[in-house]
């Protein structure tokens, strides 16, 4: 039987009984869906964005990048909010927290004017709600009064969370768009307008792939195509790093932060967790993978805090954050030198190409043996030839060389566990 530990949680003064919730998306826009979801151990909803605007959507709508035969790195979504007219979304959401009254139900809306917020804020409490998710970042609305065109005004965002928060007593999360410099900014407007927390990232503009012969974006429709929203595994960095900016932030960091963009796995949700998430959103994992994934989530998360002696999620949450600093702090005063297994190498190549061709020419290759070499005097310490290296632990972190000959101070090297 597989391991579970208590991930329960507190978000926004709602307990939660895990922080694993589906993003408002697809993967969560009828009762059906929601309903298989929630039985199968997700702790709540963010359900698909609702809004007046009723769209009239394109064929096909989604595209996805890879690399060297691999499943997805990232996917393409020209998918707007939800297609259902309010009655029946709001419906939905009344249902299923009559059905699940332990789970968490959070309705995500976008409007286009002050009537539009006011009217969705209220329905939503209406409806039984736990919170609403003020959605200011789909980049593929067809209307520049909607999405992320607003997200990146932080006067429109201050006022509509103003208009939002002043006609509903939920507590309001205000969803960041990633397609900007600093996002820091129009968080900051979101809690003046009352938003109580923040969610990010939402997907970025993007252009996945060209159709060579048409000469068009992907997906075609009738010739065409747009820019629109990208997420899966490839945005991971790009939302870890907004999530690090935000916990940054002297103000933004003392509201709770409900992190998304490229989750899929356990060790996934506990690098957000890490970085100051209290609340994780799924949606690219779950179309690849279905529901089933919450399954590894708990049980890999219940395994790291039981290996590690942690007992409430909660002591988790930021505790990377203070080791994220600026490149000027950096200790620069040395470098690790990289050993080669000569037992594992399989005689690719691979690591001296790299090096030759990308750095600094440290790795000597015997064309007859097919054995690489490690020049310690030219070799800088980059580790180029370890992230190429296609064998676990072929290359690995070497001697450590100070610059300053007299130097000896204690250097915090990266664990080698069975996490990493």
């Amino acid at each position: 039987m597989a391991l579970k530990k208590d991930l329960s949680i507190n978000f926004l003064g709602v307990d939660c009984e895990n922080p694993f919730f589906l993003s408002s998306s697809p993967v969560g826009s009828n009762y059906e869906m929601c309903a298989k979801a929630l039985r199968a151990g997700w702790g709540g909803i963010f359900y698909k964005t609702i809004s007046v605007f009723i769209p009239n959507e394109c064929s096909p709508r989604f595209d996805i990048a890879s690399k060297e035969g691999t499943p997805w790195t990232g996917f393409k979504n020209m998918e707007m909010t939800s297609d259902k007219p309010n009655e029946v979304n709001f419906g939905f959401i009344k249902q299923l927290k009559k059905d699940f009254p332990n789970k968490v139900i959070v309705s995500s809306i976008m409007g286009a004017s002050d009537d539009e917020w006011a009217i969705l804020a209220k329905e939503s409490e209406k409806a039984g709600a736990d919170m609403i998710e003020c959605n200011f970042s789909c980049p593929q609305m067809t209307s520049s009064t909607m999405g992320s065109d607003v997200g990146q005004n932080p006067d429109l965002v201050k006022h509509y969370c103003e208009v939002a928060s002043s006609n509903t007593k939920l507590p309001i999360i205000a969803k960041m768009t990633p397609n900007l410099g600093n996002m820091e900014i129009p968080a900051r407007a979101a809690l003046e307008g009352g938003a109580k927390g923040i969610a990010a990232i939402n997907t970025v503009k993007s252009i996945t792939n060209l159709d060579i012969n048409l000469r068009t974006g992907m997906p075609v429709v009738n010739g065409k195509s747009a820019i629109s929203g990208y997420s899966g595994a490839a945005v991971k960095p790009i939302a870890l790093r907004f999530i690090s900016d935000l916990m940054h932030d002297p103000v933004v960091s003392k509201v709770p932060i409900t992190g998304m963009g490229g989750i899929e796995t356990w060790r996934d949700c506990l690098e957000f967790l890490m970085l100051g998430a209290s609340n994780l959103q799924v949606t690219t994992a779950v179309m690849q993978y279905g529901y089933r994934i919450v399954e590894d989530m708990i049980s890999g998360m219940s395994h790291y805090m039981n290996d590690y002696g942690i007992n409430k999620l909660q002591d988790i949450v930021g505790s990377a954050v203070g080791n994220i600093v600026g490149a000027d702090d950096l200790d620069r005063s040395y470098k690790i030198l990289v050993r080669i297994d000569k037992e594992k190498c399989v005689k690719c190549g691979r690591c001296y190409v790299s090096c030759f061709d990308a750095a600094h020419q440290a790795i000597e290759y015997d064309y007859e043996t097919r054995v690489p070499t490690i020049n310690e005097e030219k070799c800088v310490g980059c580790h180029l030839c370890l992230n190429v290296c296609p064998v676990m632990h072929c290359i690995t972190p070497g001697k450590l060389v100070y610059k300053d000959k007299n130097d000896n101070h204690t250097v915090n090297l990266k664990e080698s566990n069975s996490y990493l």
